[in-house]
């Protein structure tokens, strides 16, 4: 009698035990899914969000710039460390002689400046390549910053900025690192010398729109400086 009901008990165990490794199974199947599908969510709204973007006839941002711009300005918004929808985003790993800087209201999602923007002339001739955040070095910082307040000083009416990464650009108020006009950028610097003209680690922009810039992102709103440097990324705390 024993020997007939050892198989029945045996067969009982092996199914239970089958069976909690099939739900275990199904359990870390789903799970996994789960944590796929919030990711694609997350990117999902920033690409939403890019693809949705009104160029209002201007030229587009990248997609990579633009995403990375966009997870810093929502970590900034969390932080309280920005306050507008505003975000300024300046692309350095293009050419000078190209408008390369943009401001994008999120409320609306459209572009509503595409602009000419130099970097410094350490930094780069025609193309951005080397940045800095140490005094005197004449070299334009990566990263994110807040806007700070409008002054007057030798460039006309400018703009401080605050930068929000430390050993980044965390020395730009200390730098004098500001946003103002400038006549060597210009289309016809451009034509006549080649090439962009640079300022001294300034994001300096063209006369003719710097009352409309510095009025539209002053008062701690987001400026994100782009470059596609893996250097830049992993000494970055904001973003990673």
């Amino acid at each position: 009698m024993t020997y007939q009901i050892l198989p029945t008990v045996l067969f009982f165990f092996f199914t239970l035990f089958s069976n909690d490794c099939a739900n275990s199974k199904v359990e870390t199947s789903t799970l996994k899914l789960l944590a796929k599908n919030e990711n694609v969510a997350a990117i999902s709204l920033e690409e939403t969000t890019y693809n949705k973007l009104q160029a209002n006839d201007l030229a587009m941002p990248s997609r990579e710039g633009f995403m990375e711009a966009l997870k810093g300005f929502t970590k900034l918004k969390e932080k309280g460390l920005i306050t507008k929808n505003i975000l300024t985003l300046i692309d350095f790993s293009l050419s000078s002689n190209v408008k390369r800087l943009w401001v994008i209201d999120l409320d609306s999602n459209e572009v509503l400046i595409n602009s000419l923007v130099a970097h410094g002339r350490n930094t780069g001739d025609e193309f951005a390549s080397s940045f800095s955040n140490v005094s005197e070095s004449f070299k334009s910082s990566l990263g994110f910053y807040a806007t700070g307040e409008i002054y007057r000083g030798k460039h006309g009416t400018s703009l401080k900025l605050d930068g929000l990464e430390k050993g980044i650009n965390s020395n730009a108020r200390d730098r004098a690192v500001v946003i103002h006009g400038a006549d060597y950028v210009s289309e016809s610097f451009i034509h006549n010398n080649k090439r962009l003209g640079r300022s001294l680690g300034c994001p300096a922009i063209p006369l003719a729109l710097t009352e409309k810039i510095i009025s539209t992102i002053k008062d701690k709103s987001c400026l994100f400086i782009y470059y596609p440097s893996s250097t830049y990324k992993v000494a970055s705390r904001l973003i990673s």
